[in-house]
């Protein structure tokens, strides 16, 4: 097997794994189990802790202790065995433990994935700007298929989402075992401070105002960026209290639905630099908030007949959303700071976003619609959920583009690295 084909197999079933349940685990929760939305809330919190715990912690032990490959493979095999234990859990309170504890093995393997195929790649003198794309990409369609196979098995509701991500992550494991070895580059002085260890040199940005307000809007955005993926499923699922949706395609299809999401990110993240040389990266990141408010307040007033068409437009614009904002703010980080703390500033910026941003957005989602939008019959008002995310959405915008000034002319991307 060639060592791309052995790369894609990777990139595959390293998004596989978490494609089976992230966005299903909502309805699973809330739909499947009848948990409160705070109780959910406090399990998809998860996520964003682990994204600001265990990168760096990782980072330091493929860089100074263990081969890359080795660590990784270990990761998703714990991953994958504590997954089979979730089905088996009925009280929120412990399966926050569970997933936090998934969560702490599997966010991490995300850039340990990127960092074993770079360095493979460049072993076998493969040009990575040409070549890592296409298998990344195998990676969406991964998460894809695994959306799919929840769906068509009938696991959207039930604790079947992971076990199928469970015996993936294992398989992953061993196979990661297999691959051509990744050692420690050493690359961290041992000699260096614990905040240059950690990479937390680069907080001095915040010193910058132009650099901590993009940080700032960074968080206020990382806080939109999972609400679909938290509530999107159930919401279209909910539909089936209605009886005259009851039987619909949406209801019975709701993840192949919002899997329509994942291939616009496969279509728009083709477009991003068309967009950012006639642009530039402000106007590009005011796309996506834009955008964001379309995903949302499209949902508000979809439903599966007469406003189907919205809910697909608002999957389709997520691609728009969620990459633009990711790919631009990446590239405003690249451009605008010293090469010397550059790779610490994008785990920064991802830290924002993904880690405190992903949080606040969680937990003060999940108490918000719990303590306003569940009814008294205890259905959930969906409508007035997603006009509240849009309006919060829409003044995210509004304020960046009043107080954010970009001074760069539009970008040449003609080198543009992915």
């Amino acid at each position: 097997m060639s060592i791309k084909l052995r790369l894609t197999a990777m990139s595959f079933l390293q998004f596989f794994v978490w494609g089976a349940w992230l966005i299903t685990i909502g309805t699973y929760c809330i739909n499947g189990k009848g948990w409160s939305f705070p109780e959910f809330g406090a399990i998809f919190s998860t996520l964003a802790l682990s994204s600001i715990i265990m990168p760096a912690i990782t980072g330091i032990i493929a860089d100074r202790y263990l081969n890359a490959e080795r660590l990784y493979g270990a990761l998703q095999i714990m991953y994958g065995i504590i997954l089979f234990f979730v089905p088996g859990v009925d009280d929120p309170a412990m399966l926050y433990y569970y997933i936090l504890a998934a969560m702490l093995c599997y966010m991490p393997t995300i850039s340990l994935s990127n960092s074993i195929a770079y360095t493979i790649l460049n072993k076998h003198n493969y040009d990575v700007v040409t070549v890592f794309p296409p298998i990344r990409v195998w990676g969406t369609i991964g998460f894809i298929v695994a959306m799919w196979v929840t769906n068509l098995t009938g696991s959207k509701d039930n604790g079947n989402q992971f076990y199928i991500a469970g015996i993936g992550a294992v398989l992953l494991g061993v196979y990661s075992f297999f691959l051509p070895a990744c050692p420690p580059q050493n690359t961290i002085s041992k000699t260096a401070g614990i905040f240059e260890q950690l990479g937390l040199h680069a907080f001095k940005l915040f010193l910058k105002y132009q650099t901590a307000l993009f940080f700032m809007f960074s968080m206020l955005l990382g806080a939109a960026l999972q609400l679909t993926n938290m509530y999107g499923d159930a919401y279209l699922d909910s539909f089936k209290e209605i009886p005259q949706y009851e039987d619909s395609f949406v209801v019975k299809y709701s993840t192949i639905i919002m899997s329509i999401s994942q291939i616009s990110e496969t279509v728009f993240i083709l477009t991003i630099p068309a967009f950012l040389k006639r642009f530039g990266i402000k106007k590009v990141m005011l796309l996506s908030m834009l955008a964001w408010v379309l995903r949302f307040g499209l949902f508000s007033f979809g439903d599966p007949e007469g406003g189907l068409w919205m809910i697909i437009l608002s999957c389709v614009v997520y691609g728009m959303a969620f990459d633009f904002f990711n790919i631009s703010g990446s590239l405003f980080i690249e451009t605008s700071t010293d090469s010397k703390i550059r790779s610490s500033a994008q785990g920064l910026f991802m830290m924002m976003t993904n880690g405190f941003g992903a949080y606040l957005g969680t937990v003060a989602s999940s108490w918000a619609i719990g303590k306003f939008y569940v009814l008294p019959n205890g259905n959930t008002d969906w409508q007035g959920a997603w006009l509240a995310f849009a309006i919060y959405a829409l003044v995210v915008t509004v304020l960046f583009a009043i107080l954010f000034r970009d001074e760069k002319k539009p970008v040449d991307v003609s080198n543009l690295k992915h």
